[in-house]
């Protein structure tokens, strides 16, 4: 097969840049090459694989942007800086700081945590304790360990007080959204209801960061 020109990878590239997710399919008519040679375009670009969808879809570098968690959605598609799903977990649990059950980690990546969960009952990485009768998942590193797992102890995960990792994300960005807000406004939200956010954990987590003084409606 003859070599493709520097123009024309230019060029796909550029439309791959704007189409900002793209299927190994639409690679080859692009460059009207063997599959072969677009996997091995895709390996030099650095592409980063979806972590859903059966990982069918791929982005150029130059188009995620990545959230706190090192996550990007576009449409129903998901990507994570870190590459698949089991990085991407392994990462998120060792930089959590209370831990993270299956539900808080699937509302982080916007999945159905049954779909995948039970692949990490013996991850390298991870290490899976039962907590109040939920399963929770830690970093098995030590010294990562013993602090998250003295923070979720202390804060008491049955008094309704903790608020998860999962939890602040929706808290901080729904008070993001709606600069000066109320507390009774916060609860009324439909995101903090679908989360079940207890009040109690609310007030105690905009106490705990300062930002009851944001919200001077906040009442005791």
């Amino acid at each position: 097969m003859a070599k493709i020109s520097e123009g024309k990878l230019n060029r796909v590239l550029k439309s791959l840049e704007e189409m900002k997710v793209f299927t190994l399919e639409q690679l080859v008519a692009s460059l009207s090459c063997s599959v072969p040679t677009a996997r091995m375009k895709l390996k030099q670009w650095g592409t980063y694989t979806s972590y859903n969808q059966n990982g069918r879809y791929y982005s150029i570098p130059t188009v995620p942007r990545f959230d706190d968690n090192g996550l990007w959605y576009y449409k129903s598609i998901y990507f994570s800086r870190y590459g698949n799903l089991k990085n991407t977990i392994i990462e998120l649990v060792a930089r959590s700081s209370f831990g993270l059950t299956g539900k808080e980690i699937g509302a982080v990546v916007k999945l159905d945590p049954r779909s995948f969960l039970h692949h990490f009952r013996s991850t390298e990485g991870i290490q899976r304790e039962k907590r109040d009768g939920v399963y929770v998942y830690f970093s098995s590193n030590a010294a990562i360990y013993d602090h998250q797992s003295n923070r979720r102890s202390k804060l008491g995960h049955t008094s309704g007080e903790f608020v998860s990792d999962a939890d602040a994300v929706v808290i901080l960005s729904a008070l993001i959204k709606r600069h000066g807000i109320c507390f009774e406004e916060i609860m009324a939200l439909p995101e903090i209801r679908m989360h079940k956010i207890s009040p109690a954990a609310i007030r105690n987590f905009l106490e705990r960061h300062d930002l009851g003084k944001k919200t001077p409606a906040t009442k005791r």
